[in-house]
């Protein structure tokens, strides 16, 4: 007789990598479909990236499983501003000599709630890894990103580091960061920051004096605040079609 496979319950605001997150959209579509794998051989070097642009209303959660042997690479860009729920999670190993690149963007209006989560464990000697997440939130968005990086005890001389910096449109959003390193290992150089502020009034105020309407002031500060975050990716197609959903979804915040 086959065992009776119960369903996976609903995750609790008691884990806290769902403290922030909208567990009655999530509720739409759970339970979620399983991890997406990404085996980056010995050597190689593999480049991905994700528009998150769920329709209005909905909820897309979307799980990655990244794994990166010895000496190779993996960068990934992702852009998230899509649905009630936008959620991205990468649980990544590295191997020794090996990097992990993320770059983000999350912007949201509305009601929506949008979140990166990741793990990043290095888990060989000299690996790198870099994670640079970049949050525009108006009205009464959520933006959240939660972030560990985990050393072990053998993973001597990593470098990595976390960068998070949310810019408020509204005083009625609220950005979520929280960077966490875990290190087991004495021979390390780790770093994370972490920053949430206002659009710079002076600025805008300078702009204004040289007849700029407000809205295309705003737009282009915003603009500036997210540049670089596609500046690398592979291909013109893939880097136009994210700037072009990035600068659609400003638009409407401003």
């Amino acid at each position: 007789m086959n065992a009776l496979t119960l369903p996976t319950p609903l995750p609790t605001r008691k884990a806290e990598e769902w403290r922030y997150s909208d567990l009655e959209a999530l509720a739409t579509v759970w339970p979620v479909p399983a991890p997406t794998r990404i085996d980056v051989a010995a050597g190689d070097s593999v480049a991905h990236h994700l528009l998150q642009d769920v329709g209005e209303g909905a909820a897309a959660v979307h799980d990655y499983v990244i794994t990166i042997a010895d000496g190779a690479r993996c960068d990934f860009h992702v852009l998230n501003v899509g649905g009630k729920l936008g959620r991205v999670t990468f649980t990544v190993t590295i191997g020794s000599n090996a990097h992990f690149e993320l770059k983000g963007a999350i912007i949201g209006g509305g009601d929506q709630t949008l979140e990166i989560i990741t793990s990043v464990t290095h888990a060989q000697p000299d690996s790198t890894s870099g994670q640079t997440i970049r949050s525009i939130l108006g009205q009464r968005a959520t933006g959240s990103y939660l972030g560990s990086i985990n050393v072990a005890r053998d993973a001597q001389r990593t470098d990595a580091f976390q960068s998070i910096k949310a810019m408020l449109l509204d005083r009625t959003a609220t950005a979520n960061a929280k960077p966490e390193l875990e290190i087991y290992a004495d021979d390390v150089k780790c770093a994370h920051g972490a920053t949430v502020g206002e659009l710079d009034k002076q600025a805008l105020f300078y702009m204004a004096s040289r007849g700029m309407d407000p809205a295309t002031a705003k737009t282009l500060l915003l603009k500036a605040f997210v540049a670089g975050m596609f500046d690398d990716v592979a291909g013109e197609a893939v880097k136009d079609a994210l700037e072009a959903a990035a600068l659609a979804k400003l638009e409407t915040l401003v």
